[in-house]
């Protein structure tokens, strides 16, 4: 048998890998902790310390997930000095690029696109913990973004859950796109609708 390491960031670094691997690839529900900890090489009891429960870790690969969506978002530039045309573009290919689920491809429908990840009851816990991330990013951004701008009529907490909602469902719509001239108005169509929710000129 391979030795086990104890090294507490290693362990962790670990698990969260395996579990990212198993989730994919066999779904939450069919994943349990003892698989992981075998994946891992890790004891099962390292998992409940570490994260306590398999929930709480699936919670924790959403705020990573939210992390690099934010660290794809903010490659190059200053908060403040971030917009639309910027930050749209590349959440829309981060998430083509960071697909979480194995099959995960939208569900493109006559009722409209709708992710398949978004419809799977267990990955909840893991969109809620991103969203959490991403759309308390959003109200820093426009916090800074406004402020340089000397913008003060915009109420930041509603335009920020706005927005979140908006490039969502943008971001369904433009993994369902049947041509790239599609998906170009709807990339170019949400920046602008972003942009005036923030308090930007329209073109």
């Amino acid at each position: 048998m391979r030795a086990r390491r104890y090294d507490p960031a290693e362990t962790k670094a670990r698990v969260l890998a395996a579990a990212h691997m198993l989730f994919s690839r066999n779904g939450f529900a069919n994943t349990g902790t003892a698989d992981i900890a075998r994946e891992a090489d890790v004891s099962e009891g390292s998992i409940f310390y570490h994260f306590g429960s398999k929930k709480a870790l699936l919670e924790e690969l959403g705020r990573r997930h939210g992390e690099a969506m934010i660290e794809a978002m903010e490659e190059g530039y200053a908060l403040e000095d971030l917009e639309p045309a910027i930050t749209v573009p590349r959440v829309l290919r981060f998430v083509r690029d960071n697909m979480i689920w194995e099959g995960s491809e939208p569900d493109c429908n006559e009722c409209g696109p709708k992710s398949k990840m978004a419809q799977t009851a267990d990955a909840e816990p893991f969109y809620h913990a991103a969203k959490e991330v991403t759309t308390a990013w959003i109200k820093r951004h426009m916090e800074a973004a406004l402020a340089k701008r000397g913008v003060t009529n915009v109420e930041i907490d509603l335009a920020a859950s706005f927005t979140h909602h908006v490039v969502g469902d943008a971001i369904d719509r433009w993994l369902c796109a049947q041509t790239q001239e599609e998906a170009d108005r709807i990339e170019r169509e949400t920046v602008r609708y972003v942009r005036a929710g923030c308090g930007y000129p329209l073109d």
